[in-house]
């Protein structure tokens, strides 16, 4: 999803300047596009979209004559994704949901994505039923790696944070989950991190979130 989307967003902003800003912006948000590949410590796997949209505003002004001009070619190329059209599992996510919650585990989901397009997603994939709460990126909370996504989580569902187990796929996701003091941090390789980036600080290495219900308890 977020591969195609930088794309789109970098063709945009040639065409609103008149010049050939995507390679900077792709550098800038952490995209490389000669593989689609999304960098894990860039601000396109770990910030917010506002966040995400103040970086691509400041490589625009670099490139501009003057800052309305800027204002006018991001607010012309700016868009964001359908998370419902362009999100795909990759595995049986309402399985994987549905067993976990037979097993008596409670899940929770601490994304840096806004709360409208996550709920949405959510829905799509057919799993908000199994999700007891949210933390999301447009709620004022501590963004990731800070722990207090993560600790408002525990607070919500009434967990402490030895029992809690935290899944990611970047280092932000990983970190996040040491420093709240948490009883386990898995990396999951079918996103945006590879094992050099996950493994100094995970406990456990999947090949996907489909393998979580081998992890033993």
């Amino acid at each position: 999803m977020w591969a195609g989307w930088a794309l789109d967003i970098g063709r945009r902003l040639d065409v609103a300047t008149g010049r050939p800003v995507a390679g900077d912006v792709f550098a800038a948000i952490g995209f490389d596009p000669t593989s689609q590949r999304v960098l894990p410590g860039g601000p396109l796997a770990v910030s917010t979209m506002a966040g995400i949209g103040e970086v691509i505003a400041a490589v625009v002004r670099r490139w501009c004559p003057s800052v309305a001009a800027a204002r006018r070619a991001v607010e012309t190329a700016w868009f964001k994704p359908d998370p419902v059209a362009l999100a795909k599992p990759l595995g049986d996510l309402r399985s994987l949901f549905a067993r976990l919650v037979a097993a008596q585990r409670l899940i929770a989901v601490a994304t840096t994505d806004d709360r409208a397009p996550t709920e949405a997603t959510l829905r799509g994939l057919g799993i908000r039923e199994h999700v007891s709460a949210l933390a999301c990126g447009d709620d004022g909370i501590g963004l990731k790696p800070d722990p207090s996504m993560v600790l408002a989580l525990c607070a919500v569902l009434r967990t402490v944070p030895a029992r809690t187990a935290i899944v990611g796929d970047t280092p932000a996701d990983l970190a996040m989950g040491r420093a709240a003091g948490l009883g386990r941090v898995v990396g999951v390789l079918s996103g945006v991190g590879r094992t050099s980036d996950l493994e100094p600080l995970a406990d456990a290495l999947l090949g996907s979130v489909g393998e979580l219900v081998s992890v033993p308890s």
